[in-house]
C-alpha cells in the first residue's frame, strides 16, 4: 500500500493527515484511496473512494464532514485520486514487488 503523511505539531499536540492506496491488483476496481484525518493518534475524519464521501468517527470529525461533504467540487476531486493518485503508483509498486 502506498503511505505518504503530512505532521502538523504545536504544543504536544499532534495532527496528522494520511493518504494511502489499498489495492489488490492492478485493475482500478480492486483499488481504494483513502484519506484520513488524526489528531493525537484518534482519526476523525475519512474520506474512502469505496464510500464516495468523507465520513466523521468523533464530533468533530463529524461536523467536518458535513462541512467538507457539501463541497461538490472537493467530492469530485477526491473521487479522482483512486485513478489519478493511486492507478499509477500502484503499477509502480506492483512491478517493483514482482
Amino acid at each position: 500500500a502506498l503511505l505518504f503523511i503530512t505532521v502538523y505539531t504545536a504544543d504536544g499536540f499532534y495532527e496528522f493527515v494520511e493518504d494511502h492506496c489499498v489495492f489488490n491488483s492492478t485493475k482500478l476496481d480492486d483499488i481504494e484511496f483513502i484519506k484520513s484525518y488524526y489528531y493525537n493518534k484518534l482519526e476523525y475524519t475519512r474520506f474512502s473512494s469505496s464510500v464516495g464521501k468523507y465520513v466523521g468517527y468523533t464530533e468533530y470529525g463529524v461536523r467536518n464532514a458535513e462541512y467538507w461533504n457539501k463541497d461538490t467540487g472537493d467530492l469530485a476531486a477526491m473521487r479522482a485520486q483512486k485513478e489519478t493518485y493511486c492507478l499509477n503508483n500502484v503499477g509502480n509498486d506492483h512491478e517493483a514487488a514482482l
